[in-house]
Protein backbone atom coordinates (compact mmCIF):
# COMPACT_ATOMS: atom_id res chain seq x y z
CA UNK A 1 0.00 0.00 0.00
CA UNK A 2 1.29 3.47 -0.87
CA UNK A 3 -0.12 6.76 0.40
CA UNK A 4 0.83 10.20 -0.97
CA UNK A 5 -0.67 13.42 0.32
CA UNK A 6 0.28 17.09 0.03
CA UNK A 7 -1.19 20.41 1.12
CA UNK A 8 -0.46 24.12 1.19
CA UNK A 9 -0.92 25.38 4.73
CA UNK A 10 -0.89 28.79 6.38
CA UNK A 11 1.65 27.78 9.04
CA UNK A 12 5.42 28.06 9.06
CA UNK A 13 7.42 24.92 8.36
CA UNK A 14 8.94 25.09 11.86
CA UNK A 15 5.51 24.71 13.49
CA UNK A 16 4.51 21.72 11.35
CA UNK A 17 7.88 20.02 11.83
CA UNK A 18 7.65 20.39 15.60
CA UNK A 19 4.24 18.71 15.63
CA UNK A 20 5.38 15.87 13.36
CA UNK A 21 8.55 15.18 15.33
CA UNK A 22 6.87 15.30 18.78
CA UNK A 23 5.42 11.76 18.67
CA UNK A 24 4.73 11.87 22.43
CA UNK A 25 1.83 14.27 21.66
CA UNK A 26 0.17 12.01 19.06
CA UNK A 27 -2.42 10.54 21.47
CA UNK A 28 -3.83 14.06 22.04
CA UNK A 29 -5.03 14.46 18.44
CA UNK A 30 -4.66 11.16 16.53
CA UNK A 31 -7.70 9.05 17.55
CA UNK A 32 -6.10 5.75 16.56
CA UNK A 33 -2.97 6.36 18.70
CA UNK A 34 -3.38 5.18 22.30
CA UNK A 35 0.15 5.79 23.54
CA UNK A 36 3.72 6.71 22.59
CA UNK A 37 7.05 6.13 24.33
CA UNK A 38 10.10 8.05 23.11
CA UNK A 39 13.02 5.63 23.06
CA UNK A 40 15.73 7.91 21.72
CA UNK A 41 16.01 11.50 20.52
CA UNK A 42 18.87 13.57 19.12
CA UNK A 43 19.35 16.38 16.62
CA UNK A 44 19.57 13.83 13.79
CA UNK A 45 17.12 11.07 14.81
CA UNK A 46 14.06 10.21 16.89
CA UNK A 47 12.86 6.71 17.81
CA UNK A 48 9.52 5.87 19.42
CA UNK A 49 7.21 2.99 20.22
CA UNK A 50 3.68 3.77 18.97
CA UNK A 51 0.60 1.94 20.26
CA UNK A 52 -2.45 1.63 17.99
CA UNK A 53 -5.95 0.97 19.35
CA UNK A 54 -8.95 1.49 17.08
CA UNK A 55 -12.27 -0.37 16.86
CA UNK A 56 -11.06 -3.38 18.78
CA UNK A 57 -7.76 -3.72 16.92
CA UNK A 58 -4.59 -3.29 18.99
CA UNK A 59 -0.93 -3.52 18.00
CA UNK A 60 2.32 -1.63 18.43
CA UNK A 61 5.40 -0.85 16.35
CA UNK A 62 8.73 0.94 16.77
CA UNK A 63 9.95 3.64 14.39
CA UNK A 64 13.44 5.00 13.89
CA UNK A 65 13.30 8.26 11.96
CA UNK A 66 16.25 10.29 10.70
CA UNK A 67 15.44 14.02 10.53
CA UNK A 68 16.69 17.39 9.37
CA UNK A 69 14.72 20.20 10.99
CA UNK A 70 12.61 21.93 9.85
CA UNK A 71 12.22 20.52 6.35
CA UNK A 72 12.54 16.71 6.35
CA UNK A 73 11.97 13.58 8.40
CA UNK A 74 12.16 9.98 7.19
CA UNK A 75 9.93 7.21 8.54
CA UNK A 76 11.58 3.86 9.17
CA UNK A 77 10.55 0.66 10.95
CA UNK A 78 12.63 -0.87 13.74
CA UNK A 79 10.06 -3.44 14.92
CA UNK A 80 6.44 -4.30 14.24
CA UNK A 81 3.93 -6.39 12.29
CA UNK A 82 4.90 -4.99 8.90
CA UNK A 83 6.67 -6.63 6.03
CA UNK A 84 7.49 -3.19 4.62
CA UNK A 85 7.22 0.23 6.27
CA UNK A 86 8.98 3.35 4.99
CA UNK A 87 8.16 6.93 4.12
CA UNK A 88 9.05 10.57 4.65
CA UNK A 89 7.78 14.07 5.36
CA UNK A 90 8.90 17.03 3.26
CA UNK A 91 8.17 20.60 4.36
CA UNK A 92 8.93 23.41 1.91
CA UNK A 93 8.80 26.93 3.42
CA UNK A 94 6.67 29.41 1.46
CA UNK A 95 7.50 32.69 3.14
CA UNK A 96 7.52 33.27 6.91
CA UNK A 97 3.93 32.10 7.50
CA UNK A 98 3.28 29.20 5.11
CA UNK A 99 4.65 25.95 3.74
CA UNK A 100 3.95 23.02 1.47
CA UNK A 101 3.55 19.67 3.26
CA UNK A 102 4.25 16.41 1.43
CA UNK A 103 3.75 13.00 3.01
CA UNK A 104 4.58 9.58 1.57
CA UNK A 105 4.23 6.19 3.21
CA UNK A 106 4.67 2.71 1.73
CA UNK A 107 3.66 -0.23 3.93
CA UNK A 108 2.50 -3.85 3.87
CA UNK A 109 1.48 -5.97 6.83
CA UNK A 110 3.03 -9.36 7.37
CA UNK A 111 0.77 -12.32 6.59
CA UNK A 112 -1.49 -13.41 9.39
CA UNK A 113 -4.69 -12.61 11.23
CA UNK A 114 -3.33 -9.39 12.75
CA UNK A 115 -2.38 -8.09 9.34
CA UNK A 116 -5.84 -8.68 7.90
CA UNK A 117 -7.50 -6.95 10.86
CA UNK A 118 -5.03 -4.07 11.17
CA UNK A 119 -4.82 -3.14 7.49
CA UNK A 120 -8.16 -1.25 7.28
CA UNK A 121 -7.36 0.64 10.51
CA UNK A 122 -3.93 1.68 9.36
CA UNK A 123 -5.20 2.58 5.88
CA UNK A 124 -7.51 5.15 7.44
CA UNK A 125 -4.78 6.46 9.73
CA UNK A 126 -2.31 6.92 6.86
CA UNK A 127 -4.82 8.60 4.55
CA UNK A 128 -5.88 11.17 7.16
CA UNK A 129 -2.40 11.91 8.53
CA UNK A 130 -1.82 15.24 6.75
CA UNK A 131 -5.29 16.56 7.59
CA UNK A 132 -4.81 15.64 11.25
CA UNK A 133 -1.53 17.53 11.52
CA UNK A 134 -2.92 20.61 9.76
CA UNK A 135 -5.89 20.71 12.17
CA UNK A 136 -3.49 20.35 15.08
CA UNK A 137 -1.43 23.27 13.77
CA UNK A 138 -4.62 25.37 13.57
CA UNK A 139 -5.44 24.55 17.20
CA UNK A 140 -1.94 25.39 18.41
CA UNK A 141 -1.94 28.70 16.53
CA UNK A 142 -5.34 29.62 18.03
CA UNK A 143 -4.12 28.88 21.57
CA UNK A 144 -1.01 30.99 21.05
CA UNK A 145 -3.01 33.91 19.64
CA UNK A 146 -5.72 33.94 22.36
CA UNK A 147 -3.51 35.00 25.35
CA UNK A 148 -1.76 37.61 23.21
CA UNK A 149 -5.09 39.21 22.29
CA UNK A 150 -6.37 39.07 25.88
CA UNK A 151 -3.25 40.74 27.29
CA UNK A 152 -3.09 43.53 24.72
CA UNK A 153 -3.60 46.88 26.54
CA UNK A 154 -6.73 48.87 25.69
CA UNK A 155 -6.08 52.21 23.98
CA UNK A 156 -5.81 55.06 26.50
CA UNK A 157 -8.50 57.78 26.32
CA UNK A 158 -7.45 61.16 25.01
CA UNK A 159 -6.19 63.42 27.82
CA UNK A 160 -8.33 66.50 28.52
CA UNK A 161 -7.58 69.46 30.80
CA UNK A 162 -10.37 71.42 32.44
CA UNK A 163 -9.94 75.16 31.97
CA UNK A 164 -10.94 77.79 34.61
CA UNK A 165 -14.30 79.51 34.16
CA UNK A 166 -14.25 82.13 31.46
CA UNK A 167 -11.14 80.74 29.79
CA UNK A 168 -10.81 78.52 26.76
CA UNK A 169 -8.58 75.46 26.87
CA UNK A 170 -6.29 73.61 24.51
CA UNK A 171 -5.95 74.59 20.92
CA UNK A 172 -9.16 76.66 21.05
CA UNK A 173 -7.66 78.89 23.75
CA UNK A 174 -4.51 79.28 21.72
CA UNK A 175 -6.53 80.22 18.67
CA UNK A 176 -8.60 82.74 20.61
CA UNK A 177 -5.51 84.32 22.19
CA UNK A 178 -3.76 84.70 18.89
CA UNK A 179 -6.72 86.32 17.12
CA UNK A 180 -6.95 86.85 13.39
CA UNK A 181 -3.80 87.08 11.32
CA UNK A 182 -2.25 90.52 10.93
CA UNK A 183 -1.09 92.01 7.67
CA UNK A 184 2.67 92.59 7.43
CA UNK A 185 3.77 95.96 8.86
CA UNK A 186 0.69 96.43 11.09
CA UNK A 187 0.64 96.12 14.85
CA UNK A 188 -1.94 93.67 16.11
CA UNK A 189 -4.68 95.21 18.21
CA UNK A 190 -6.23 93.35 21.09
CA UNK A 191 -9.95 92.74 21.12
CA UNK A 192 -10.39 95.02 24.13
CA UNK A 193 -8.50 97.87 22.52
CA UNK A 194 -10.40 97.46 19.28
CA UNK A 195 -13.67 97.83 21.16
CA UNK A 196 -12.73 101.17 22.78
CA UNK A 197 -13.91 104.40 21.00
CA UNK A 198 -11.22 106.18 19.11
CA UNK A 199 -10.94 109.75 20.57
CA UNK A 200 -8.22 112.03 19.24
CA UNK A 201 -6.25 113.82 22.00
CA UNK A 202 -6.58 117.64 22.26
CA UNK A 203 -3.29 119.56 22.29
CA UNK A 204 -2.26 123.26 22.34
CA UNK A 205 -4.29 126.32 23.64
CA UNK A 206 -7.98 126.25 23.97
CA UNK A 207 -9.97 127.98 21.22
CA UNK A 208 -11.72 131.29 22.19
CA UNK A 209 -15.43 131.19 22.70
CA UNK A 210 -17.54 132.61 19.85
CA UNK A 211 -18.98 136.21 20.43
CA UNK A 212 -22.64 137.02 19.99
CA UNK A 213 -21.98 140.81 19.04
CA UNK A 214 -21.66 141.40 15.31
CA UNK A 215 -18.50 143.04 14.02
CA UNK A 216 -18.74 146.90 13.18
CA UNK A 217 -19.26 147.82 9.53
CA UNK A 218 -16.36 149.57 7.85
CA UNK A 219 -16.73 153.42 7.24
CA UNK A 220 -18.02 154.62 3.87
Amino acid sequence: MEVRRSALVAHPAERLFTLIEAAEDYPAFLPWCSGVTILERSEEMVSARIEVAWRGVRFGFVTRNPKRAPTWMAIGLADGPFRRFEGEWHLTPLGPAGCRVEFRLVYDFAAGVLGSLAAPVFDRAANTMVDAFVRRADEVAARVAAPAQASAPAPAPAATTAAPDGQASGAAAGDAAEGPPTAPGLTPVSAAAAAEPKIAPVTGAALPAASATPAPEPPT
